[in-house]
């Protein structure tokens, strides 16, 4: 039993060989989710503006803003990280990788995807935004905001 048993796998994988040998090469997978949301898509600002409530709590943007649990938003991006005067960042916020940051689009979504697993040891204790499209979106109403405050076109 276990010859013909053997036999007939040997059988079988002769008869595959050539099949196989003829089989188009695998194509390569592609590109991983990840590094589509690297780079975020525009996104639309009113929309934005409706997600950042989930941040409202702690952060603020406009000509008003000032800094309340978290640091104030306006100005964002292009400015380094943990570097808004007056608020006290958490000691994750201060050294050399962290600091040296600039916060660009693309690092924000990574950031803002799961704050405490990209910064660990933050305060921020958001448990982030999942959704590439709402990421977009926040970013558009973000990017809104020069340093000073004022909306920009």
């Amino acid at each position: 039993m276990r010859i013909a048993a053997l036999a007939a796998l040997v059988a079988t994988t002769t008869m595959l060989t050539p099949l196989m040998a003829q089989a188009p090469a695998p194509t390569a997978p592609a590109a991983p989710a990840a590094a589509a949301a690297a780079t975020p898509a525009a996104g639309d600002a009113a929309a934005g503006e409706r997600v950042f409530a989930q941040c409202r709590a702690c952060h603020q943007v406009g000509e008003t803003a000032r800094n309340v649990v978290g640091p104030q938003l306006n100005g964002l991006f292009g400015r380094k990280a943990g570097s808004v005067a007056g608020f006290n960042y958490s000691p994750a916020f201060k050294t050399p990788a962290v600091a040296e940051k600039v916060w660009s689009p693309e690092n924000f979504a990574v950031y803002i995807r799961n704050p405490r697993e990209v910064t660990p040891g933050t305060r921020m204790v958001f448990a982030g935004i999942r959704s590439d499209t709402q990421i977009a979106d926040l970013t558009a109403y973000l990017r809104q905001f020069a340093a000073d405050g004022k909306r920009t076109p």
